[in-house]
């Protein structure tokens, strides 16, 4: 039996959910940041956009992911 997928796509669905916002939308939302490192995003999300530790760990994690060849 193969146990379900681990790591940050496993929760997309979730916080989408959870704060009626695309992934997209929050892409761009972090974009608007000036902070670029990943423990200032994290709190930036967490203080200023009420999105728990997990979620933003996520977001962030992704954001970078698509923003590393740009």
């Amino acid at each position: 039996m193969t146990s379900p997928g681990r790591g940050p796509a496993i929760s997309y669905p979730a916080i989408e959910k959870k704060y009626g916002k695309s992934i997209d939308e929050w892409m761009k939302i972090i974009g608007t940041s000036p902070l670029t490192k990943t423990g200032e995003l994290v709190n930036w999300l967490k203080s200023d956009h009420q999105v728990g530790h997990g979620h933003a760990m996520a977001l962030v994690h992704r954001y970078q992911q698509e923003t590393a060849g740009a």
